[in-house]
């Protein structure tokens, strides 16, 4: 039985105003004021976000390294270690409720992974997943991330793709603090005409199928407006 659910392509935004509509909309699916399950793709500005375990020792320049350059540092609730973000990484954020799909963490981490393998597959890199850590991986270099948060049965963080980026920031942490460890993207293995838009495309066919929906696109705006959310302009 196929299920409805919002999609929005909230273009490039700021990692925290992001993550504040992200904590909001978790709330509001579990209050029943957001009925439908919601996907937030985006892009974000240069940013490193640390998980709620993630030691400070994995970053390995200051933090006035990082304000000289306009990069932020964010601590947050999800799981994992430290990673970054930049312009050029598909990054996806489901607001999903695990409990109304009766989705284990576990099944809910390997769909995630799936969708990051098919996608890569579309665009001709053979990724794989590798018991080091959750993502997916081609050989010794990690080319997408997941880390999630759950709150009352309800999933919010996601999942963060290399398609083009600049990865240098990459070399100043221990990715997912992960020792001796490569940072990949799709440019860098060389795959072919995989822009992010075309990646986007991709990425809902493939959402549809994995998490058996029907995905409509969703106004930014008016869902904002709704919600009375972040001002996100």
């Amino acid at each position: 039985m196929m299920n409805l659910a919002g999609f929005v392509d909230l273009g490039l935004q700021p990692y925290t105003k992001v993550h504040a509509l992200q904590v909001e909309l978790a709330a509001a699916r579990h209050r029943g004021m957001l009925d439908q399950d919601l996907f937030l793709c985006v892009e974000h500005p240069p940013v490193f976000t640390l998980g709620r375990h993630a030691s400070r020792d994995h970053l390995g320049v200051s933090e006035s390294f990082l304000a000289e350059r306009g990069i932020e540092l964010v601590e947050i609730e999800r799981g994992g270690e430290i990673t970054f973000h930049g312009p050029g990484q598909l990054v996806l954020y489901p607001i999903i409720s695990l409990k109304q799909r009766h989705l284990r963490v576990v099944d809910y981490v390997c769909l995630l992974e799936e969708l990051m393998l098919r996608l890569a597959a579309d665009c001709g890199v053979a990724a794989s997943r590798d018991p080091r850590n959750h993502g997916v991986w081609v050989g010794d270099n990690k080319l997408g991330s997941i880390g999630i948060a759950i709150r009352h049965g309800v999933a919010f963080h996601g999942l963060a793709l290399n398609v083009a980026l600049d990865l240098t920031p990459f070399g100043w942490i221990n990715p997912c603090g992960l020792i001796g460890v490569g940072i990949t993207s799709f440019a860098r293995e060389g795959a072919g005409d995989c822009s992010m838009a075309r990646a986007k495309r991709f990425l809902r066919h493939h959402l549809e199928i994995l998490f058996a929906l029907d995905l409509y696109p969703m106004d930014a705006e008016q869902l904002f407006i709704s919600l009375q959310g972040p001002d996100l302009s």
